[in-house]
């Protein structure tokens, strides 16, 4: 099967709404749970706020993204539902570790990101969340350096409150990692990137970093796994970049795919105007010439990939110069769609 085409796949369910118009382009689908915590009444509470120093529970759940790591060692986003608490962040991570709070919640093929028995504490001022780990931080193998880097950053900066992370271990400022002296920045952010896929890369001063996302899982169980891609800096548009890294796919020695044809093409310049991005596309991005639709796994790909850019929140697409598309579900696409709240959230 090419790295460009995933067969057809029962699609993935985000989260609640993603449409301007509330109409669901990722449709009201009959679910099917892979592996998921005991359902509970959500709270609708905003759940970004952080009360450090706090455990105590609250009434409700909160759907939470784990940045987990998958059987092919990437680092994947997996939305989970937790108690409602005062520390949601906190939360979060201590539910990174090994054989802790996660384990009989893990999907299929994943597993945590810390070593066992580690202990957090977090602090969150102005943007920034300082978290400090117990010694037993360090008890992780070479290979994950990088991956628990990424985990503790993306897991850490879906919530509102936080755009940069400083790490500490026994209350001491870490300038690199404790196993194999992974360099840590200043700040830690999404700039950072995630799953770096660096092949073809032979100059990476004249590159600057994408995130898309491919498709990574088996059949009844796929998921989006956002890859952070090196292009060159003479492509002075990002939006460009980041299609012209959908259309390309993944690196072919990885078990990642694509739904977009290699010879989809953008027929004119993107236009970015009050955060909404719009694309003319060939018809190339068609899954079906005869039916004129649109892959709803296509899409789900577009928007989490675009999104990721600086203030873009929403994606239009047309197809010669023209909307009111269909995807392979027959939900008509007459307005731009936003981002899901939550990515991956277990439900097929």
């Amino acid at each position: 099967m090419s790295k460009n085409k995933v067969k057809p796949l029962v699609t993935a369910v985000f989260a609640s709404t993603l449409l301007l118009s509330g109409c669901g382009l990722f449709g009201n689908e009959v679910q099917k749970k892979v592996d998921p915590p005991k359902q509970v009444t959500e709270n609708k509470a905003n759940p970004t706020k952080e009360t450090t120093g706090q455990n105590e529970e609250v009434e409700g759940t909160v759907k939470t993204e784990l940045y987990l790591i998958n059987k092919d060692g990437y680092v994947v986003p997996q939305t989970l539902t937790l108690p409602k608490t005062t520390s949601v962040a906190k939360q979060a991570l201590e539910h990174l570790v090994t054989n802790g709070p996660v384990t009989d919640m893990l999907p299929n093929d994943f597993r945590a990101v810390l070593p066992e028995d580690t202990q957090i504490s977090i602090n969150i001022k102005d943007g920034l969340a300082v978290v400090d780990f117990s010694k037993e931080f360090k008890n992780y193998q070479p290979e994950d350096e990088r991956k628990i880097l990424e985990s503790i950053t993306w897991t850490l900066t879906q919530f509102d409150t936080i755009k940069k992370v400083k790490l500490q271990m026994n209350g001491h400022e870490l300038n690199e990692m404790p196993v194999n002296g992974t360099p840590i920045s200043e700040n830690l952010s999404r700039a950072t990137g995630i799953n770096l896929d660096t092949e073809g890369v032979t100059d990476i001063t004249n590159t600057k970093p994408v995130t898309v996302y491919y498709i990574g899982g088996e059949e009844d169980s796929y998921y989006y796994v956002p890859v952070t891609k090196r292009v060159n800096t003479s492509e002075k548009n990002n939006v460009v970049a980041v299609v012209n890294e959908l259309v390309k796919g993944p690196n072919t020695k990885s078990n990642l795919a694509s739904d977009f044809m290699p010879d989809v093409e953008l027929l004119e310049a993107p236009k970015v105007e009050d955060g909404k991005v719009t694309l003319n596309f060939n018809k190339s991005i068609y899954g079906s010439f005869e039916e004129k639709i649109v892959s709803e796994q296509l899409l789900n790909a577009l928007v989490l990939s675009l999104t990721e850019q600086k203030g873009i929140e929403s994606v239009a697409v047309m197809v010669d110069g023209k909307g009111e598309l269909v995807n392979d579900k027959g939900v008509k696409l007459s307005e731009p769609v936003t981002r899901p709240e939550k990515v991956n959230t277990g439900s097929f």
